[in-house]
């Protein structure tokens, strides 16, 4: 009978997936073949120059120094700037013309300026404990100072008295997540990088739609990239006919942005701000192992109930009212009752918007001051060099670093970029191991029986830099153990990456890895 119901609330959003004719002619298909001509108008205007080359060759070598001479003296990575030179080199006018389109986005200034100020107008949303930062723990750890640098661009408290449950797969995180859905009494707050349609999100909606009818506000949002093949441009009015407020973020538009480049690849769910759920798992059936895809799927996930939820339901407003014009906030951050347990716990997130690589920044914190142990699992591992050299440095120094790596990829590309860091990494000392059974979707660093994250930040250039991430970072807390002792388990079902393995490695992925390391930083 559940499954019926799950059924026939689909059935009043029901989306039209269609094939290659129903694309094309779709809001989606439009846009693309808009964005097609836009670019193709660049090319075709660049050819017409031709005629004048001897003129147009010394404009582009004068062009090609001013912006040689302006990339060193950005503060973009020395990977990005390398990428940047390589291409201006090879293709210098298209390249400059899409780097300048890239650094100014003159398009969406507006929408990046109101983003920015809805997030420094907010700080004052939510406090600090100060009595929490004098904390023996929190002061020896190391976490006060890194509460402080947080907080440059945003507000991240440090919070006591919040409980934390740990689940290592998707599978055992969904059971809970209903459960707690249906205790929902005043609202229901969701973000999500991706929503696809089958029996999860089938589960989830009916609960939705039983609670709206109880008076419950319950708020759905997620990336607008779904709208390519997952979820069709009116989902948020099918939506609506259940009550379910919904939204896509930056959905598609036929015009050249790098607004494209800015993805909300958060994981949040907030219920009546005092349970938060945060980590990998998004909202379709591979994620639960509904539907296999890659193999057997390895995610994790965590649930706080307590005071820390505040920082998530804040997280989410901040990112629902990018387009309100009357904005809510008060009604929906007061206090989470405080749960009694041990540690501590700071929800934080990542803007693309600021200077602060927020996400990067706390994994080498970690990686710097670990003393016995950094063990990371992560689905990609493309890195720049601040960070490469973070976990070579601790290796170096004794410390036994671990990284665990997808055995099936989800893409082909991305794996073979990861590979091309191998020998550099184990030569340090790091350890590579890849799951074997599947694909490894986690993104999780533990370290010394003390400290670990849990969120939605991968290593790679794309979470780094480019997406709105978020992610707890715990101390002391009681879980520690069980993610520890989790990723002990999964280790045995890995197989580790030595010299003689990379040598055996196919040609294929060598050859890729090499030529696409040139252009790592833009994917």
């Amino acid at each position: 009978m559940e499954n019926n119901s799950n059924k026939e609330v689909l059935n009043l959003i029901e989306n039209k997936k269609s094939g290659l004719i129903g694309i094309l002619f779709s809001r989606v298909g439009v846009a693309f073949i808009l964005i097609l001509v836009q670019f193709l108008a660049v090319v075709i205007a660049y050819v017409l120059l031709e005629r004048y080359f001897n003129y147009v060759k010394i404009v582009q070598l004068v062009l090609q120094g001013i912006m040689v001479i302006y990339l060193i003296n950005t503060e973009m990575d020395s990977s990005a700037k390398l990428t940047w030179m390589f291409l201006m080199m090879f293709v210098p006018f298209p390249a400059m013309v899409l780097f300048l389109f890239y650094q100014k986005d003159i398009v969406r200034q507006g929408w990046k300026k109101r983003l920015k100020d809805l997030i420094k107008e907010t700080r004052g949303k939510i406090s600090q404990d100060p009595f929490t930062l004098i904390e023996d723990d929190v002061i020896d750890s190391g976490l006060d100072s890194l509460c402080r640098y947080l907080n440059r661009s945003g507000r991240f408290p440090v919070y006591s008295d919040t409980k934390v449950t740990f689940f290592p797969l998707g599978d055992d995180k969904f059971p809970a997540m209903l459960e707690q859905l249906k205790k929902a009494e005043k609202f229901i707050f969701m973000e999500y990088f991706i929503i696809d349609e089958g029996y999860m999100w089938g589960s989830i909606l009916k609960v939705l739609s039983d609670k709206v009818k109880e008076g419950v506000d319950v708020r759905v949002m997620y990336d607008g990239m779904c709208e390519v093949n997952l979820l069709t441009a009116d989902y948020p009015h099918r939506m609506a006919k259940l009550g379910i407020k919904c939204k896509p973020y930056t959905p598609i538009t036929p015009f050249l942005t790098t607004q494209y480049n800015y993805r909300d690849h958060r994981k949040i769910l907030v219920i009546d701000g005092q349970v938060a759920f945060n980590g990998g798992v998004n909202l379709a059936d591979e994620y639960i192992n509904q539907k296999e895809r890659f193999g057997h799927w390895k995610d994790t996930a965590i649930m706080l109930e307590g005071k820390a939820v505040q920082s998530f339901t804040l997280m989410f407003l901040q990112m629902w009212n990018l387009d309100e014009n009357n904005p809510q906030w008060e009604e929906f951050l007061a206090p989470a009752k405080p749960v009694p347990s041990n540690g501590f716990v700071m929800p934080y997130g990542d803007c693309p918007l600021f200077k602060e690589k927020v996400g990067e920044s706390v994994y080498i914190d970690i990686l710097y001051r670990a003393k016995s142990y950094v063990h990371i699992m992560t689905p990609y591992l493309i890195l720049d060099n601040e960070l490469e050299a973070a976990l070579k440095f601790a290796a170096e120094r004794g410390v036994d670093v671990k990284i665990i790596l997808p055995g099936i990829p989800d893409k082909k590309a991305a794996y073979s970029l990861a590979k091309s860091h191998y020998s550099s990494l184990i030569r340090s000392g790091v350890e590579i191991y890849e799951y074997t059974p599947g694909f490894v979707h986690a993104k999780l660093f533990v370290s010394d029986d003390e400290k670990a994250v849990v969120g939605t930040i991968n290593l790679d250039y794309r979470s780094l830099y480019h997406h709105f991430e978020c992610a707890t970072y715990l101390y002391k807390v009681d879980c520690i153990s069980e993610i520890k002792a989790d990723y002990k388990e999964t280790l045995k079902k890995c197989k580790q990456v030595t010299p003689e393995t990379i040598k055996e490695e196919k040609f294929s992925y060598k050859a890729l890895g090499t030529l696409l390391k040139v252009i790592a930083p833009l994917m």
